[in-house]
């Protein structure tokens, strides 16, 4: 904040080093979950670089992108998807000097891959996601953290379609290289964990995905805290399990503050907030608890719809976010 109030008094608010720290500071916003700050520096950066940089220089793409990621964070999948395929095209359409195969074009493809998800667009979903694995193998190697990651994105999109198998495979894989390569307290090495146990509970494995669950949201409050939505969506994935074992208290001891907490964070609008409460309406009815599931269901929004799959898989937004922080600060 302090860079770039010095740099508007010093500069003026058109210079392009106070764009930049416009960009930065909604990045570090992001990166911090405080999605409405982030977004309203994001729309100011992207309409000062539109004006004064044109729409094809590759800082106003990148900015549109940064856009887009914050949309998809807070679960407005149409404003994020008709920014992703801008920024797509855009980098398909510099080809002669950035090519299919550079980062920044993958990286869109990416992001597109993984706003066509929640919506369960998962035949687009899928055919992005293999060909930024193959691009990514090809360009980087199988051991690159970004090529790991595009694994991990493709499991999550077989997972969608109830393809266990392939999916289990690759969520191995991941949690495998992730744990040689970074360690088991990384934070993408506990997304590899969390995405294996979302496989397991597909399956109704029950036990193997409950003890995976718990390590997970041990792991994210000790590095981030309760207060921080991956955290949340542990607690919630957990509370899941406890509740296909008959486990009601258990599970509504952890849904109620990740509902909460859920508001705080994302608003009581986006779906991944209404899915908690859906989840705890129906888990204080098992309890009994009518006067509980009563008042929760008044915190239901009509015509706010479940994401096409909630419970559990990362790896879209960690990648999303991951490539947002590494465009802004370039």
């Amino acid at each position: 904040m302090e860079v770039l109030e010095e740099r508007k008094r010093v500069l003026g608010i058109d210079h392009l080093d106070t764009i930049d720290a416009a960009a930065n500071l909604a990045s570090t916003y992001y990166s911090q979950g405080r999605w409405t700050e982030s977004e309203q520096l994001d729309v100011e950066v992207l309409k000062q670089r539109r004006r004064i940089l044109g729409i094809q220089h590759p800082h106003t793409i990148d900015a549109a992108a940064n856009l887009a990621s914050t949309y998809h964070s807070q679960g407005r999948w149409t404003e994020s998807e008709k920014l992703e395929v801008e920024v797509f095209e855009q980098r398909k359409q510099r080809g002669r000097i950035l090519g299919i195969q550079h980062p920044d074009t993958i990286i869109a493809a990416a992001n597109l891959a993984a706003t066509y998800r929640p919506q369960g667009r998962w035949a687009e979903s899928e055919q992005l996601k293999v060909e930024v694995l193959e691009q990514r193998r090809r360009v980087l190697g199988i051991e690159h953290p970004d090529t790991i990651d595009a694994a991990a994105n493709l499991a999550a999109i077989y997972h969608s379609q109830g393809r266990w198998t392939e999916s289990e495979r690759l969520d191995v894989e991941v949690f495998e290289q992730r744990r040689q390569i970074l360690g088991m307290e990384h934070p993408d090495t506990i997304s590899a964990v969390a995405n294996l146990a979302s496989t397991y509970r597909s399956q109704k494995r029950w036990k193997e995905c409950e003890m995976l669950e718990a390590e997970v949201l041990e792991q994210r409050r000790k590095i981030l805290g309760m207060k921080y939505p991956d955290t949340i969506d542990a607690a919630a994935n957990l509370a899941a399990s406890y509740g296909a074992q008959d486990r009601w208290g258990e599970a509504a001891a952890l849904l109620a503050p990740a509902a909460q907490l859920n508001i705080t964070l994302r608003g009581q609008q986006h779906p991944y907030t209404q899915e908690v409460f859906r989840s705890l309406k129906s888990v204080y009815g098992k309890l009994g608890k009518t006067r509980e599931a009563e008042e929760t269901k008044r915190l239901l929004i009509p015509g706010v719809s479940s994401p096409a799959e909630y419970v559990s898989r990362f790896s879209d937004i960690l990648l999303t976010w991951r490539n947002r922080v590494a465009i802004a600060l370039v």
